[in-house]
């Protein structure tokens, strides 16, 4: 019998994080065996990709708190981003966001009218 090795194994998160909070949660969702697929924003990603300390041009804070993680960057600005959004909460089974209250809504709305 094929018993999963982790007890997130074989679920799939879309990860809208950014900072401590939601991607260390995202982290060890991670490391119990969940395929996380990190959202970033265009034109520079997760802010925390410039956080010191920088070796090799990396952060090693981002490279902690996000280790084990797929990432795309994507500009929501244009209407084909919204759609692949749209595709990726389709196929996943969980959404983290940490952002302010509305902020998603917000976002859904903006594009929405484009």
């Amino acid at each position: 019998m094929n018993q999963p090795t982790h007890v997130l194994d074989g679920f799939k998160v879309l990860d809208f994080t950014q900072f401590v909070a939601g991607p260390t949660c995202t982290l060890m969702m991670a490391e119990m065996g969940a395929a996380i697929i990190k959202v970033e924003f265009a034109p520079n990603g997760d802010p925390t990709r410039a956080f010191p300390f920088m070796r090799d041009g990396r952060s090693g804070y981002f490279v902690q708190h996000n280790r084990g993680k797929q990432s795309i960057c994507i500009d929501l600005k244009k209407p084909a981003a919204f759609e692949l959004i749209k595709e990726l909460i389709r196929k996943v089974d969980v959404l983290v966001q940490n952002y302010a209250p509305g902020v998603i809504a917000r976002m859904e709305s903006t594009l929405q009218t484009r």
